[in-house]
């Protein structure tokens, strides 16, 4: 375990330092308009709590720095109720709230929040040696533009496929078990913004995992980000060092132990 946690201190020193530089050469005299290929750090604290045999609820804060500012490129808070009519399926609904910077000098930036209302669908397999998931995610966004009215609304849809193999013989994420995970995710818009471009994004994730405790796990990985991201007007091609804990806490009531 302790190799493990040193590589990531490693891997996230490398990917971080450069942030410095970077920032420290950012100057209010020319703004910085969405790059065309950047570099941002992701941090994401995750929750997923089983509440009852069909209930639970989750949150979910991510943030979010990128090279070009010294301050956040995105924060995201997201918290719902989550519904299990069986075993392999997970029904969902929430609300999130995001602040947005515009890619600016840290005296230009403007903060632009966001507010959205999501449906979500998981289907999971994890019976097999490969750990299986697909998310199907609806979202309704009412978006605080730079420019025009205060308020614009759109909405789209994603669908992500993520993949996670134990690095063991045996397939089981039980504690003290590392594994790799990957993932690929398409944002499509809907409605009047998808007539504009109706694929959005694209995000492709590589990771190693580490399962610390039973409802505990680690994952630091390399995400690349291509697409039309909506505070921006040029296609931005993001290379993304990403930093999660997820937590998985189960309430129900355990069998007891004769």
């Amino acid at each position: 375990m302790f190799r493990l946690l040193r590589l990531l201190l490693v891997l996230s020193l490398s990917w971080a330092l450069p942030y410095a530089g970077l920032a420290q050469r950012t100057t209010t005299s020319a703004p910085v308009m969405g790059a065309e290929v950047g570099r941002q750090m992701w941090g994401q604290l995750a929750t997923e709590a089983r509440l009852t045999e069909r209930w639970g609820a989750f949150t979910e804060v991510q943030l979010r720095h990128s090279s070009a500012s010294r301050l956040p490129r995105q924060n995201i808070v997201r918290a719902g109720l989550a519904f299990y009519p069986a075993a392999c399926l997970q029904l969902s609904a929430g609300y999130s709230y995001g602040q947005f910077y515009q890619a600016a000098p840290s005296s230009e930036a403007r903060l632009l929040p966001e507010h959205r209302v999501y449906q979500q669908v998981l289907l999971r397999d994890y019976n097999s040696a490969v750990r299986m998931q697909h998310r199907y995610r609806m979202e309704q966004r009412w978006m605080h533009h730079a420019e025009g009215p205060q308020y614009g609304y759109g909405s789209r849809a994603r669908y992500q496929l993520r993949l996670e193999r134990a690095l063991r013989r045996d397939p089981k994420l039980e504690p003290g078990t590392p594994y790799v995970a990957a993932s690929d995710e398409l944002f499509f818009n809907l409605g009047r913004n998808a007539r504009q471009q109706f694929l959005a994004q694209n995000r492709a994730y590589l990771a190693l995992g580490y399962q610390a405790a039973r409802y505990t796990a680690l994952e630091i990985g390399y995400l690349y980000q291509v697409g039309q991201l909506d505070e921006y007007p040029e296609t931005e091609r993001n290379h993304t060092l990403q930093l999660a804990l997820n937590f998985t806490p189960d309430f129900r009531n355990q069998p007891a132990k004769q």
